[in-house]
Order: C-alpha cells, then sequence, then structure tokens
C-alpha cells in the first residue's frame, strides 16, 4: 500500500468520536504520568512523610487504577461513553485538584479534623475512579469509529498516542516544577483534564455499531470473574508476573527519591523520567519485529528478565547518566514483553470469556504497584536511611526481577495451560 492511500485511509477510516477520545486520553496521559512523576517528592519533601509511607502511599495511586479497571469496562458500557468520559474527567479534575491542595490554608480544618494520612489515601484513590472509566471508553470509541480495514491503525494510533501523553507528562512536571511549585504539577494535571470535559461534552458524539450484544450487568461481570478466579493456573500466571510490575514501578515510586538524596539533589527527577516513553516510541515497532517469532511466553520471561538486570547498571555506577542508561534497559524490557503478554492472555482465554480474561490481564500491575510501593518504601528507609547503604536497595530490586523470570521459566516448563494451540506463538 503507497503511503498515499495510507494517508487516505487515515483520514477517512474514522469517524470524529475516535479523534476526540484519543486526544483527550492524551490529556488524560499526560495528567496521570505529570502527577505520578512528582508524587513521590511531594509527598516526602512537601507534605513530610516518612519515605516508607511516602512510598506505600504512591503504590497506593498507581495501583487501584488497575483493580477498577475491568468493572470500568462494563459500567462504561451501560452509561454510554459520552457520559462516562465526561464523567471521568470530572471526577479526575477535581481529584488532581485536591491532590494538589491539601497542604493549601484553606485544607487546615480537615487536615486538623483527619489523620493526614486518611485524607492523602482518599484523595489518592480518586483517580482510579476516572481513569477506570476513560481507558475502555476511549478503547471502545476505538472499536466503534474506525472502519474494519483500518481498525487496525486505529489501535496503534491509540498506542501512539497513548506513550506521547507518558513522555509529554513527566516533561510538562519538571516545567512547572522547575518554575513555579511542585504542587502546580497537580493543578495544571486538573486544568489538562478539566479541558477535556468540556472538550467530551462540546464535541463527542455517541459511537454506535449495529449488531452489538447486549451489556451484561454488573453482576454478570462478578459471576464471570469468579469463573476466572476459579482457574488456578491462570491466576498463578498473574501472581507470578505481579514480580515485573513491582520492579517496573521503582522507576516512579522510589527512583526520584534515591537519585535527589543520594546521587544529585539538583537532579530534575521528572524529567528524567521521559526516557522510558521516549524509548518506547521510538523502539516499539523494531523489537516487536525482532521477537515475533519467539514464543510469547519466552518473550514475556525475556522481557522481564533485561528489566531486572537493568539496575544492576545503577549498582555498578550511580551516577544520573546511568540512571538514564537504567531507564533505557528497562523499557527495552516492558517493549519485549508488553505487546506478548497482551497476546498470551487473549489467547489462554475460553471462547466467549475474552473480555473478562482481558479485563484481569491488567491485575499484575495494580498489585505489583500496591506491593511495590510498599516494598520499595521498606528498602528506601531500610538501606537509604537506617544501614546507610543505598546500593542494596536495587540488589533487592533486581532480586525480585530474576525471581519472577525464574518462576515464569519453570511456569512455562511444567505448568504452562494447554489451552494455547503450540502453533500459534509461532
Amino acid at each position: 500500500m503507497s503511503l498515499a492511500q495510507r494517508w487516505r485511509d487515515i483520514r477517512t477510516g474514522f469517524e470524529r468520536p475516535f479523534w476526540v477520545a484519543n486526544v483527550s486520553e492524551l490529556f488524560e496521559r499526560l495528567s496521570y504520568y505529570a502527577a505520578f512523576a512528582s508524587l513521590a517528592r511531594y509527598l516526602h519533601e512537601t507534605l513530610k512523610f516518612p519515605a516508607q509511607q511516602a512510598g506505600s502511599l504512591a503504590g497506593l495511586f498507581g495501583g487501584l487504577v488497575w483493580f477498577l479497571a475491568a468493572f470500568g469496562g462494563t459500567a462504561a458500557d451501560r452509561m454510554g461513553f459520552r457520559r462516562s468520559l465526561s464523567l471521568a474527567y470530572f471526577i479526575l479534575s477535581c481529584a488532581y485538584f485536591l491532590l494538589g491542595s491539601l497542604g493549601a490554608p484553606w485544607f487546615a480544618p480537615l487536615r486538623a479534623a483527619l489523620p493526614l494520612i486518611v485524607i492523602v489515601g482518599f484523595v489518592l484513590a480518586l483517580p482510579a475512579l476516572g481513569i477506570a472509566l476513560v481507558k475502555p471508553c476511549v478503547v471502545g470509541t476505538t472499536a466503534r469509529s474506525s472502519r474494519d480495514d483500518v481498525r487496525s491503525i486505529g489501535y496503534s494510533i491509540y498506542y501512539t498516542i497513548v506513550n506521547i501523553g507518558g513522555a509529554a507528562g513527566p516533561y510538562v512536571a519538571s516545567l512547572v516544577h522547575q518554575h513555579l511549585s511542585v504542587e502546580n504539577v497537580f493543578r495544571v494535571a486538573a486544568l489538562s483534564v478539566f479541558l477535556m470535559f468540556f472538550a467530551v461534552l462540546l464535541l463527542f458524539k455517541e459511537p454506535r455499531r449495529s449488531g452489538e450484544t447486549q451489556t451484561p450487568s454488573l453482576g454478570a461481570a462478578a459471576r464471570n470473574f469468579l469463573t476466572v478466579l476459579a482457574n488456578p493456573r491462570f491466576m498463578l500466571f498473574l501472581l507470578i508476573f505481579s514480580g515485573y510490575w513491582v520492579v517496573y514501578w521503582q522507576e516512579f515510586i522510589i527512583l526520584p527519591l534515591y537519585v535527589h538524596n543520594y546521587i544529585n539533589p539538583r537532579t530534575d527527577t521528572e524529567l528524567m523520567l521521559v526516557t522510558g516513553p521516549l524509548v518506547v516510541i521510538s523502539l516499539q515497532l523494531a523489537v516487536s519485529v525482532a521477537t515475533q517469532k519467539m514464543p510469547s511466553l519466552q518473550a514475556i520471561t525475556l522481557g522481564t528478565l533485561i528489566s531486572a538486570l537493568a539496575w544492576v547498571l545503577l549498582i555498578a555506577h550511580p551516577t544520573v547518566p546511568m540512571v538514564i542508561a537504567t531507564l533505557v534497559v528497562v523499557s527495552l524490557g516492558e517493549i519485549t514483553q508488553s505487546p506478548r503478554y497482551y497476546e498470551y492472555i487473549s489467547r489462554l482465554a475460553p471462547p466467549g470469556q475474552q473480555g473478562t480474561y482481558m479485563g484481569f490481564a491488567f491485575l499484575p500491575i495494580g498489585i505489583g504497584s500496591l506491593i511495590g510501593g510498599w516494598f520499595g518504601g521498606k528498602l528506601l528507609h531500610h538501606f537509604g536511611e537506617v544501614t546507610q547503604q543505598p546500593a542494596r536497595i536495587w540488589w533487592a530490586v533486581a532480586a525480585v526481577g530474576v525471581a519472577t523470570a525464574a518462576l515464569l521459566w519453570i511456569y512455562d516448563r511444567v505448568l504452562q495451560p494447554a489451552s494455547p494451540p503450540a502453533a500459534a506463538d509461532r
């Protein structure tokens, strides 16, 4: 197909809701990653939480989203995408504004009435309600508003936009933090999604497709979940793979605190987190082509091992350039395993349960963030503040990743479900 023909397909193959939804997703990701890039230092340095509590709270912020994602899809289908998106962006704008206002004078009566950790925990949980609605709406709109012959291009556009937002978020956080204050990072995030609230109301039209099946009730979704929970081999795989995300999320949870406290306090820790998304945008296609003949579970295991061993670079030479090199290698592991992981889950799902199983695919991300927050905070406190041996933090992180890769290898050899056809991965 010629470049001109491909361009015509892009111009004519997508209805307006596709572009509105995906542009709004760019700003949602920008807001999320801007907030996440600044969160750990904000909690520790501005709100004065100990490092251990700051890590646990940052993990809470990243974790709850993924536990609600599957139920968010069912809710979005029943409410309609337009109402769900507008409600989601309104919730997110309120949540980020409150997060940036926790230290404000007008918040003092509430701070006096309740323990600060309770208030912060509640505010950090609010974005999960919004993001759990946004993701299924944008993915669903991409499906409904794309011509069949260009739908794969639509998902490529969606994935690229997500990563552009992921790169732009830490960059925006850096600019705001350097020129204003860290509290204003969250207020800018709130403004970004608040503009999307109006964009959806004014420009988004509910996409429709004929011949769609009836949306299941929340009760039916819960029953489907119980069916998946009764599949012990599948659940064991998800639990093992959660170790990958325990390792991955440390770049947002404790790496900024580690760099600021033990390498160089003048480092722009938000800007350094642009590295990962840029690597994904630049190299995803090349890595996918290079690993396409590798069986899915082997690619998942290899990606996990690459991300685990990346932290050895930081152990060997704890400098800011080596932090960047570490983030590059972590991202190479991510793009090695990520597409193959979703492919693997889709092939495990029995007929008629693909949606439910794919909803569970997000579970390791949430488990990894929640455990990773607690785990990273403990490491930072013990090795950084108690024993004054901060390099040992990354030995522990790398060990979790290597152990996860080893368990995946054992699972592949001993317990892998027989349902995926052997030829499917070749």
